[in-house]
């Protein structure tokens, strides 16, 4: 039997021999009176924990850690992603249609082109260096990749365009690529003027920060920081300032700000390195205006990650899973649920940490830019087998070459 099913009779039994009258003499019946209460308020909080109970067990049952040789751990985001257009192939007026919602990109005979204007060029230099990267080892082909925030496929508009795109809920037809933010281009705030920075560069940073505080020593509260770019957060903020011993969340300025309005009538609050998150035992990761850019550092800080709602999601994101991984949350979940659930994960310390864990070995172990990098050439090497045509360089787009960095 496993600790999670012994854990769950043990607590059958406890609240089998507590709901047992017990004989009190007469001199002890105010002590009685306390223990009687005592007891039903453990009855009632291990009863409420019981489905959560049942979630990780059932969880844990049918659990098998991907493989992550040969891509095994996301090749199912390729072939689910391409699968509409494997009937037909792609063709060069799907190409063409698609050129307006994106930006077009050429590798021929090993070289990058792009089209002269970028909508926002750091975000291009983060998907370039991949590009770059890969050109060499694959055919001619023509790309259209989305850096806006949010797809451009929609299920509800027509038939699937070819257009790459970061992030999609399961309305798009848009092929998920790793983000930009992998390189360069990530959400650029006062603490990061430049963007959030190379994702190797810090997953080393985070993974020191996670050692310097480990779980025995984190703040046993949980913690979010970030602007209202999605009202979905404002009942954490809310829980927060009814039961700031709980939760530390509140909201900071972003480029919309106007007023104490837009951070929910109060000041805002200063903006928090990501390694500081990491002196927290519990992190809450919400959408922004797709899927969240912080969700994977999170998981770094060997803190139990609170993953909000499953809708938008990343190439990575499918692999990993509820209870195993992180604590699912409603996105409609009130304060109520909330605090229960908070509740749960501190009056539950070692399955906390046991799922904290399990999330940040997932994330260090296959989000390696070397992964990145390898779900890059195995995706572009099935696309470039759908292009029913043969690609010719386009003499308008601009030949992007490799810049030096360290």
């Amino acid at each position: 039997m496993n600790m999670l099913g012994l854990s769950y009779i043990l607590i059958i039994n406890f609240l089998t021999s507590h709901c047992e009258e017990q004989y009190c003499s007469i001199d002890s019946t105010e002590h009685c009176t306390e223990k009687k209460e005592d007891n039903l308020y453990n009855k009632v909080s291990n009863e409420q924990y019981i489905k959560y109970y049942n979630a990780i067990e059932e969880a844990e049952k049918s659990y098998k850690a991907c493989n992550n040789t040969n891509n095994g751990c996301f090749k199912h985001v390729i072939k689910r992603d391409l699968k509409p257009f494997k009937e037909k192939g792609i063709s060069k007026d799907l190409i063409n249609i698609a050129k307006s919602r994106g930006t077009f990109y050429q590798i021929i005979r090993g070289k990058l082109y792009r089209q002269k204007e970028c909508m926002f060029p750091s975000r291009c230099v983060g998907v370039e260096y991949f590009l770059l990267k890969l050109a060499p080892e694959l055919s001619d082909i023509d790309l259209v990749i989305n850096v806006r925030d949010y797809p451009q496929s929609s299920k509800h508009f027509g038939g699937p365009l070819p257009i790459f795109s970061f992030s999609k809920t399961p309305q798009y037809y848009d092929i998920t690529y790793p983000a930009w933010a992998f390189w360069e281009g990530g959400p650029a705030i006062s603490l990061y003027p430049r963007g959030l920075g190379r994702w190797d560069e810090l997953r080393a940073s985070l993974n020191e920060a996670s050692k310097n505080t480990p779980w025995e020593n984190k703040e046993n509260r949980a913690f979010f920081r970030g602007s209202r770019t999605s009202a979905e957060r404002d009942n954490l903020i809310l829980l927060s300032r009814r039961k700031p011993n709980l939760v530390d969340a509140q909201y900071t300025k972003n480029q919309a700000w106007k007023s104490d309005e837009d951070t929910l009538y109060a000041p805002p609050a200063s903006e928090v390195p990501l390694e500081k998150h990491c002196k927290y035992k519990y992190l809450f990761n919400y959408r922004g205006v797709a899927a969240s850019f912080r969700h994977k550092h999170l998981f770094l800080c060997q803190s139990l990650v609170f993953h909000v709602g499953d809708e938008w999601t990343e190439f990575y994101y499918d692999a990993m899973l509820p209870w195993i991984h992180y604590i699912p949350v409603s996105k409609d979940a009130n304060q109520t649920v909330l605090e229960e659930l908070i509740q749960f994960a501190i009056d539950n310390d070692e399955l906390s940490k046991r799922i904290a864990m399990r999330g940040r070995d997932f994330v260090w172990n296959n989000l390696k830019m070397w992964n990145v990098t390898q779900f890059w050439k195995k995706l572009l090497k099935k696309y470039s087998k759908l292009l029913t045509y043969k690609t010719s360089l386009d003499k308008d787009l601009v030949k992007i070459e490799r810049e030096e960095r360290p």
